[in-house]
């Protein structure tokens, strides 16, 4: 049907190529770039003879837009679908508009120097506006919703699994669960072992500065702040068991708050083991989680990205973790007068996630949701020309999609709920 274009190749963009392969009626054509090409060549070279999708690479450098229009125009893409760093969402939505090609990302902006002076004024005046001070939100790429729309393009936010799935399920089940949802709590349960003292299960630089963090949810319409893993719940999940998890600010909150009409409360949680707490906050007491340069015998290098180049590289951990992941909604709300209660989740499995496509399930949820909306977007079942998130459009043949390509979701309709 058409060409994809994927930036990035890492291990959820190793997911989502191939899921892309797998749906060659739909995405005939990929061309796979990174900084390192010799990735992009490696992962064609596994996909051939695999696929009826012609496969082909190319080098770019995702924080230039020059070199992202230049690539553009010469592969001629139908959609762009962005799986590097959310530092890059932005020069990469601003080669899509000078080329007018949709637009598709798992995560919203972020920036990566906080002390760059222009950000961090308009970073400071959104903290007191918003009334919360995580580093990534909405606003930035929000800000493109008129651009896009006279370019008469196609700007999909967030396709990962929170963000993305979790807000599917959202929207799903207002249309078909409830006639008011009233509060929202997504719950992220990974169960999974690497063997690993430590380790994160995506990018270390982002996944260790969301966590450290302060936490925040919606509330009565506003937000509400705490201290870092302030708040903590215990949770016993579907083939995982009990665990500890912490409220944590999460994007999508920001844009189910603006969607989801009459919502009262939404919160976040994330499971996380003693060992992983432990060595997280060693690392901050140490400085190791510290974004701003330090000299070190005459360089100058940033503690959090030095972390990075220590710790094992996500895309590694597919052989050796073993367990299972659960990530859902669980929803109160008002249906025919009566309240009711549901829980939209999907537990998958670290080690048939490596036997599929060779990665853990960390990459694959969020993989597998990414070529989901792109193919929403490509078909033209979720296209028209604005910036949107993914509950701003109608649910069912995402939720299709999910049983489909190996995420199926399951519903429990009288679920514990979490004081």
């Amino acid at each position: 049907m058409g060409k994809v274009l994927v930036i990035g190749c890492g291990g959820v963009a190793g997911v989502a190529i191939q899921k892309c392969a797998q749906n060659s009626s739909v995405f005939n054509e990929i061309c796979i770039a990174s900084r390192t090409q010799s990735k992009c060549d490696a992962l064609r070279q596994k996909l051939e003879g695999k696929t009826g999708a012609v496969i082909t690479t190319a080098k770019v450098d995702a924080d230039k837009v020059d070199e992202l229009v230049a690539l553009i125009g010469k592969v001629k893409p139908d959609i762009v679908l962005n799986l590097a760093l959310p530092y890059q969402d932005l020069t990469i939505m601003e080669a899509c508009l000078q080329t007018k090609v949709d637009y598709v990302d798992t995560a919203n902006y972020e920036c990566e120097d906080t002390n760059d002076p222009e950000w961090r004024a308009i970073y400071e005046r959104r903290c007191k506006e918003k009334g919360f001070t995580a580093y990534f939100d909405y606003s930035w790429q929000w800000a493109y919703r008129e651009r896009f729309e006279k370019a008469g393009i196609t700007a999909l936010l967030g396709t990962g699994f929170d963000p993305g799935v979790t807000s599917v399920f959202t929207a799903y089940a207002l249309k078909h669960c409830f006639d008011e949802i009233h509060t929202i709590d997504i719950l992220d349960c990974n169960g999974g072992d690497h063997g690993y003292p430590f380790a994160t299960n995506f990018n270390p630089e982002i996944n260790l500065r969301e966590v450290s963090a302060n936490g925040s949810y919606w509330e009565n319409g506003h937000w509400v702040e705490t201290e870092p893993m302030a708040i903590h719940r215990t949770y016993n999940f579907d083939g995982v068991g009990e665990k500890d998890m912490y409220l944590l600010h999460h994007e999508e909150i920001e844009s189910l708050a603006q969607n989801i009409p009459g919502v009262k409360r939404i919160r976040f949680f994330m499971t996380f083991g003693q060992s992983y707490l432990t060595h997280m906050r060693c690392l901050e007491n140490v400085g190791m989680l510290g974004t701003e340069p330090v000299e070190f015998e005459g360089h100058k290098i940033v503690p959090i990205q030095f972390l990075r180049r220590l710790l094992p590289d996500p895309a590694s951990l597919g052989p050796r973790t073993v367990g299972k992941t659960n990530i859902g909604c669980i929803f109160t709300g008002v249906k025919g007068g009566k309240e009711r209660h549901i829980y939209i989740y999907n537990v998958c499995d670290h080690q048939e996630c490596y036997r599929e496509v060779g990665s853990q399930a960390i990459s694959y949820t969020t993989g597998v949701p990414a070529m989901i909306g792109t193919a929403m977007v490509m078909t033209g079942l979720w296209k028209r020309p604005g910036v949107f998130t993914v509950e701003e459009f109608d649910p069912d043949p995402y939720m299709e999609a999910l049983n489909k390509w190996g995420l199926p979701w399951k519903i429990d309709e009288n679920p514990v709920l979490v004081p």
